[in-house]
């Protein structure tokens, strides 16, 4: 069936999740020069939708699914029970087109395709403020709220914030009831961490990490791009992606990457 199956399946469906599994395990991937991370994205989207619509038989395009899951079995692979204490269990949330009530969406969703009961950190990113706007306390408290409430339920052990300056963390810190235990700051804004927010951090013990995330990991158009040259004919225009989920899971005594993965939801307008 291929690609015409999976058309015909997204048309039905309302929600889609795509999971990529471990990338790891994906030998293509592996021979590549490393890319850019939002290059990294869109090549797994790609490959995971091309797989999977290369799989739908005739038995399944007649079905229909509110909610379609995207994944390539074998590349899916859950944490074993016995080694999960030996293990540690990140991810980084990037909300896109959607609000805070997707959070547990996504940390519900990470915890069921690695078969864990908790995530241990997970950082926010918050949708990118509009140009000449800077950002703000308030715009931060209703997606920290969600994940205190997530800390207080035991779904993750430790949360933490993205690309926030010192006074922006100060404010954080003080109005928390859940303080952040990190702190991702991009090397392409500052060569060198500054010294006030070195000094906070510290005084506050706050980790302070680097990344390399654009402001935009994964924004609607080249989520609809790479949905139209996965999928031949689909109305991919239609499409909003609402969160991206990057997870690593760690061997803590070796600090090597056993897996790394994305999931990903979108959603489709009716209109």
């Amino acid at each position: 069936m291929g690609t015409e199956g999976a058309r015909a399946l997204l048309e039905r469906a309302g929600t889609l999740t795509l999971q990529t599994g471990n990338l790891l395990n994906w030998g293509c991937l592996r021979k590549k020069c490393p890319a850019t991370p939002g290059e990294e994205v869109r090549d797994c989207i790609q490959k995971t939708l091309t797989e999977w619509s290369s799989k739908i038989s005739q038995d399944q395009n007649q079905e229909t699914l509110e909610v379609l899951e995207c994944s390539v079995a074998q590349a899916i692979e859950k944490i074993n029970p016995e080694e999960r204490d030996e293990l540690k269990v990140s991810a980084k949330l990037f909300i896109v087109g959607s609000n805070s009530s997707s959070i547990r969406d996504a940390v519900d969703l990470a915890c069921s395709a690695l078969g864990v009961a908790q995530l241990d950190s997970v950082i926010i990113s918050p949708p990118p403020v509009e140009d000449g706007t800077n950002l703000s306390l308030e715009y931060l408290q209703p997606y920290w709220k969600e994940l205190e409430s997530l800390v207080q339920n035991k779904k993750i052990v430790a949360i933490g914030a993205s690309d926030l300056d010192k006074t922006l963390l100060e404010q954080l810190y003080l109005w928390a009831q859940v303080k952040p235990s990190s702190n991702q700051v991009n090397l392409a804004s500052c060569c060198v961490m500054p010294p006030d927010l070195t000094a906070f951090a510290k005084q506050c013990d706050i980790q302070l990490l680097t990344h390399n995330d654009p402001k935009e990991l994964l924004c609607e158009a080249s989520f609809q791009e790479v949905l139209q040259e996965s999928i031949q004919n689909m109305k991919a225009n239609k499409w909003i992606p609402l969160w991206l989920l990057r997870y690593s899971v760690i061997v803590k005594s070796r600090g090597i990457i056993k897996s790394k993965g994305y999931i990903i939801q979108a959603k489709r307008n009716a209109s």
